[in-house]
């Protein structure tokens, strides 16, 4: 009932009772006396039929108002709280509906102003928006007397929540994924991880429900730049965008023209009694104490032709190994109680092996073309192929012994230096080619094309293990193997990026990032670096980026991390193993791993602040979101202003973040 017709019901009543005193003062008319009193006593009865009326209709409206407001604060939040439900239709969910009523009743609580009977009910049109109709009984005071018990009050009310059609608007979705993604923060039950991966299908919802809300007549785009040691863009780029040879910290089998007679064995294992329990990887500060030992029983002859002979083992303790990461050290390995084995050898054939040692050194003009398209189109997408090397010994008959090692997707980055200011940003660019985010490769100068990574034959020359700190620049011969970091978890590939695309839906955004891995340490600079890249108007991918159907567009780069840069120097990674491909940094002799840790790492961080300011000149909004790590000057000056950043202690802190930056780029309003 709107306020007219309560004025006119109100009004009515007042009318009819005056009707009826009207006969009342007919008669006291023809009474003279006593003319004064019942005068005044004759004008009571309307006076107070207009005063009633006047007081009820004022807490009708006053009702109305806070129930309007009431209403317009249950749908408001039903409609935030739907996010990626939205596009599935139908009725209200019960979680919705729960917050909706939240919102309704503490705005507008059972008896205020003296109401009875108030009730709300909220509807999901096709359309997503939420509407509601709120109901409530005004008791009446003075109108009472004159049969007016109540006046109904009913509001209508709808809120949506759309993207703004004036623009378009991208987001790229810059996610560390490194191991440590893996630890919990305090206040939740799961790993950051999981935690980030709920979020970020949330936020699709509510800002493609947004989209779906104004029609979707806007373009909205999103992409994805997971990234840790290294970024996983191999497949996004063009073929001619990559170069054709390439030179890697691998080695090469030099035969020094002896022979060693060797005798093969088959061997068997055959467990007797105890345990082998596997270590479900862990992270620690520290390095577990290593508790393991084996006892060998005597051998026994089974037969001397052909030659077959055996013996026991009994193992105990842990037998682990433990590989540093993102500062701390995953722990490997399996726990042994009192496990007995026989170990059994059974001749199989002699020869003479040549003794072989191997070269290690920067082999140079190694054929990379695999990794181009086979199409013979150089803007065709670079494909994951493998490329043949020669790192291991011939094979007995003398044959080559080929290794094919696998792209996967990662690169090393294009030509760069050492910089040590960074003010002049012409200056820089001109020599660090991979800092420039919108350089396009140019296949007659390889120093602008970017090249394949191969981890697993580079090595870190000159280290026997992970622990050492022996590298050498200079080439080394060695009949034994150098540690190779992919061997180590040093060289971890994140997921394959994504660029910038209007056809996801609920089903392929959510298995993208479902499908997301983590490992490897935080390199924030070429996270920062390759999103620019994905996101520019004006760069690699400036055909695709463009402005369409006459509208701006909005770009976001929403920087997502969980911890501080934490360089590795063991790593193979964007720029080589970096002790010994002094391209941006170079290693001090004698330094220990903290040393120089900290050292790549200083390097790295102003690497990543001078890529932000690169960013920003695009006109692109840079979120930065720090998830159970406190924010530091570095990560918020990189965001585009104060408002920009956001410190997530929480799984709840996370959602927070993420809905200040869908309310920044979609309108949740009231329509009706």
């Amino acid at each position: 009932m709107d306020r007219f017709q309560k004025l006119t019901t109100l009004g009515h009543a007042a009318k009819t009772t005056c009707a009826k005193l009207r006969g009342v003062a007919a008669r006291l008319r023809r009474d003279r006396s006593g003319n004064t009193l019942i005068m005044v006593a004759a004008a009571i009865a309307p006076l107070m039929a207009l005063l009633g009326g006047s007081i009820d209709m004022g807490r009708s409206y006053l009702s109305e108002t806070r129930l309007q407001q009431a209403c317009d604060a249950g749908v408001l939040a039903a409609r935030k709280k739907l996010g990626a439900t939205a596009p599935s239709g139908g009725s209200v969910p019960t979680e919705v509906e729960e917050v909706g009523n939240r919102f309704f009743n503490i705005n507008f609580r059972s008896g205020d102003y003296g109401t009875d009977n108030r009730n709300f009910v909220m509807t999901l049109n096709p359309d997503y928006t939420i509407s509601g109709v709120a109901t409530v009984e005004v008791p009446t005071t003075i109108m009472r007397i004159f049969g007016h018990d109540d006046v109904p009050v009913q509001v209508t009310c709808e809120a949506q929540f759309a993207i703004n059609t004036a623009k378009n608007t991208d987001f790229m979705l810059v996610l560390d994924t490194t191991a440590s993604m893996q630890q919990q923060n305090p206040d939740d039950t799961e790993p950051r991880i999981n935690i980030m991966k709920n979020v970020l299908k949330d936020f699709y919802g509510d800002v493609s429900a947004a989209n779906a809300a104004s029609g979707g007549i806007s373009r909205l785009r999103f992409g994805f730049l997971p990234y840790s040691t290294n970024v996983n863009v191999g497949t996004l780029l063009k073929s001619d965008w990559m170069v054709t040879n390439w030179h890697y910290q691998s080695r090469i089998p030099r035969d020094l023209g002896t022979f060693t007679h060797n005798v093969y064995y088959n061997v068997t294992y055959t467990m007797i009694s105890g345990t082998e329990t596997a270590i479900t990887p862990y992270m620690a500060a520290e390095c577990p104490l290593y508790t393991y030992n084996v006892t060998y029983g005597p051998t026994t002859t089974i037969s001397t032709t052909p030659h077959v002979f055996e013996y026991t083992t009994t193992q105990h303790g842990s037998n682990h190994w433990c590989v540093a990461t993102d500062g701390q050290f995953t722990v490997y390995g399996w726990i042994y109680d009192n496990r007995v084995m026989t170990t059994r050898y059974t001749f199989a054939y002699e020869r003479d092996d040549p003794n072989y040692t191997y070269d290690y050194q920067d082999v140079t003009n190694i054929d990379v073309s695999t990794v181009q398209n086979p199409s013979g189109n150089g803007d065709d997408p670079a494909v994951t192929s493998t490329a043949p090397f020669n790192v291991y010994p011939p094979n007995s008959d003398g044959t080559p012994n080929t290794y094919n090692a696998w792209f996967s997707g990662c690169i090393e980055e294009r030509d760069t230096a050492q910089i040590s200011d960074y003010t002049d940003s012409t200056a820089v660019l001109a020599t660090a080619l991979d800092l420039d985010i919108d350089l396009v490769p140019n296949p007659a100068a390889p120093a602008t094309q970017w090249r394949p990574q191969f981890p697993d034959i580079v090595y870190a020359r000159s280290l026997f293990t992970a622990s050492s700190m022996t590298y050498s620049i200079a080439p080394s011969t060695f009949s034994g193997t150098y540690v190779v970091p992919a061997w180590n978890s040093a060289s971890f590939c994140p997921y394959a990026a994504r660029n910038l695309d209007d056809s996801w839906d609920v089903t392929s955004f959510n298995s993208y990032v479902d499908a997301i891995t983590t490992g490897g340490d935080t390199y924030h600079d070429i996270g920062m670096i390759w999103g620019g890249r994905l996101l520019s108007p004006t760069g690699i991918f400036a055909a695709e980026n463009a402005d369409v159907d006459g509208k701006p567009t909005d770009r976001n780069l929403i920087f997502l991390t969980d911890g501080i840069t934490e360089a590795n120097v063991l790593s193979y990674g964007a720029y080589g193993v970096e002790p010994i491909d002094p391209r941006r940094w170079t290693f001090t002799s004698g330094s220990t791993f903290e040393q120089a840790n900290d050292s790549l790492s200083e390097v790295i961080e102003d690497r990543f602040a001078f890529s932000c300011e690169e960013v920003k000149k695009k006109n692109i909004t840079i979120w930065v979101i720090g998830f159970g790590v406190e924010m530091t000057d570095l990560l918020k000056t990189c965001a585009t202003d104060d408002n920009h950043w956001f410190q997530a202690d929480s799984a709840e802190q996370l959602t927070a973040a993420f809905n200040s930056i869908t309310n920044s780029t979609a309108d949740l309003r009231v329509t009706k």
